[in-house]
């Protein structure tokens, strides 16, 4: 059964940049005068108990993409992690990347990095942090941590490359009203831990007390599909599995549907 989605919008450039401040400010209003309590306090201390590990590759040759963004990206990732590194999510508390990293700029150190806009290359002041995103969405889906808010990828730009996971399990961020927010409604307190070396993005979540669940990420109904308006469309679903490790029973959680606008032909060969 083909999945119709819609050609996307091709807006002007003032109506982007005055839609954007718009959204920019009506987060920056929400983080000021809401109830939400918002995850602020750091430790170097470790916490006992590892939930999940996990690493990216920081660079990846992609086509007609200057290698120079990827080198910059690695400069945006450090600065981003200097604020996130060591965060804990205390009970009842909501974890922000934005909140946190605040707004990128030049002043701060920031550099031109990769955006994607619309589907197509483009670059930007702290370009390269959807790759924290993806990285922290990923292991937050291996704890009990609710994820609040997350924004899907509307475009597959680039073919697989050395994939790990299943197609569209990222996050996708921009300044600040696309952000990636989770919360702690256990009892339990979760640690962001997070670093660089020469190769790799590395990232894992701690806590105070042992894990009671296993979690399994898997996908289902992976297909392409041909649009009637002359383009290709990528599509999955995610899931969820959680095992119980007293009981063993399970439970499965469609985590989301995805269904992204294809920036290349999946017809060509590998």
């Amino acid at each position: 059964m083909n999945t119709p989605v819609e050609k996307p919008l091709q807006r002007s450039k003032l109506r982007r940049m005055l839609g954007k401040e718009f959204y920019i400010a009506k987060r920056f209003l929400k983080w000021h005068f809401s109830s939400v309590k918002y995850a602020k306090k750091r430790s170097e201390g470790a916490l006992k108990y590892t939930y999940i590990i996990h690493k990216s590759p920081l660079l990846r040759k992609l086509k007609d993409v200057d290698m120079q963004l990827q080198h910059n990206k690695v400069t945006n990732l450090r600065i981003a992690i200097s604020h996130l590194d060591g965060i804990l999510i205390r009970p009842n508390e909501t974890f922000s990347i934005w909140r946190l990293v605040g707004r990128p700029t030049k002043r701060k150190g920031h550099l031109e990095g990769m955006m994607i806009h619309n589907g197509k290359v483009s670059t930007g002041t702290g370009g390269g942090l959807c790759q924290l995103g993806n990285l922290i969405y990923w292991m937050a889906l291996h704890t009990p941590l609710d994820i609040t808010e997350r924004w899907r990828h509307s475009f597959d730009v680039f073919p697989d490359s050395n994939r790990t996971i299943p197609f569209a399990c990222g996050a996708t961020l921009a300044y600040n009203y696309i952000d990636l927010q989770l919360k702690n409604n256990t009892s339990a307190t979760f640690k962001i831990n997070l670093h660089l070396d020469d190769q790799y993005l590395h990232g894992s979540i701690t806590a105070d007390c042992p894990p009671t669940e296993k979690y399994e990420i898997y996908e289902t109904d992976h297909r392409f599909e041909f649009q009637l308006w002359g383009g290709y469309t990528r599509h999955n679903r995610i899931w969820k599995r959680i095992t119980n490790l007293t009981t063993g029973e399970t439970q499965e959680i469609l985590v989301a549907e995805n269904n992204a606008i294809m920036m290349y032909n999946p017809m060509l060969e590998h």
